[in-house]
């Protein structure tokens, strides 16, 4: 859709550029900044869009380590249950393993100096998430703002085409809010992004 709009926009401003009216000329150019802007939320749009995707591998990865430490930590847990169960005749050897064993059981579980304890994964995970989803919200903004510029660059079209100003003053109201849009979700506006939640 946005190819198409970008090839209404560019016959549109070269319709404006040889009509010679100063009205057409004004819709022509409303018609390239809404372009212009357009092109802005699309890019941004897509650089929000790859740094979720990246993020969503990032949190799937970790939650995968995290659930991989709790796997190996039931299995020793297990065994050192088994133990205290069956008693077999060294008891100091015994002693000494199922310490080990338990010492093993609670650096999985919290690894401050790795961060990569089961505690740590889990916080780590869970702040990729929130990472992941606010760009993804970013993205799903750019794209309205996206949405809400084309159907300007539409107008407009229809505006210099028709002569009907009502179609120009209808395009740059959306051009407005697009711009709005635009502007909110590049500067963190967190109320545009919480808009489309």
């Amino acid at each position: 859709m946005a190819e198409a709009v970008h090839e209404i926009a560019h016959e549109s401003t070269h319709h404006a550029a040889h009509t010679g009216s100063g009205g057409a000329k004004l819709i022509g150019l409303l018609i390239s900044v809404l372009a212009l802007f357009l092109a802005v939320s699309e890019m941004l749009g897509k650089s929000a869009q790859t740094h979720g995707l990246a993020l969503n591998i990032e949190t799937s990865d970790t939650w995968n380590f995290f659930q991989a430490k709790t796997i190996r930590q039931t299995v020793v847990r297990t065994a050192l249950e088994n133990s205290r169960i069956e008693q077999p005749g060294d008891k100091d050897a015994l002693a000494k393993q199922m310490t080990a064993w338990q010492a093993t059981i609670d650096r999985w579980e919290s690894e401050p100096s790795t961060n990569e304890g089961r505690k740590e994964l889990a916080a780590k995970a869970k702040r990729l998430e929130r990472e992941r989803d606010e760009y993804f919200g970013q993205y799903h903004a750019y794209e309205l703002s996206s949405l809400v510029l084309q159907l300007g660059i539409v107008l407009a079209s229809v505006a210099l085409l028709s002569s009907v100003m009502a179609f120009a003053i209808g395009s740059a109201a959306l051009g407005g809010l697009g711009i709005v849009l635009l502007a909110g979700t590049y500067f963190h506006v967190h109320a545009i992004t919480a808009l489309l939640h």
